[in-house]
């Protein structure tokens, strides 16, 4: 991955080394992270909060029966099954798992 330092862009890693010259009639085709803020950032990790994430009201919590749950999707099979939906329970925070 490359940052911009300067007139050059150079690796980001510190062993690399590598450097050009920026371009700066090809910048407007890239999308960079110097405006991007937390709001924009989609968390993905398995321990990460769901909060911000889609939300179903098609379901039913077992812990507290709130009707309300933030979900994932992921592809937990082979391809041509369908996704298994994560679910984290609005009020109580229990998550369950659903395969369709």
């Amino acid at each position: 991955m490359m940052k911009a330092d300067g007139d050059r862009m150079v690796c980001a890693s510190d062993d690399c080394g590598a450097s050009i010259e920026r371009d700066r009639e090809r910048e407007d085709a890239f999308v960079t992270t110097e405006a991007q803020t937390d709001a924009d950032v989609i968390e993905s990790s398995e321990d990460a909060n769901f909060e911000g994430k889609p939300k179903s009201t098609d379901v039913v919590c077992d812990e507290c029966g709130t009707q309300e749950a933030w979900y994932t999707l992921k592809q937990t099979a082979s391809a041509d099954e369908p996704p298994t939906r994560f679910f984290k329970c609005t009020d109580c925070g229990h998550r369950w798992r659903e395969y369709n």
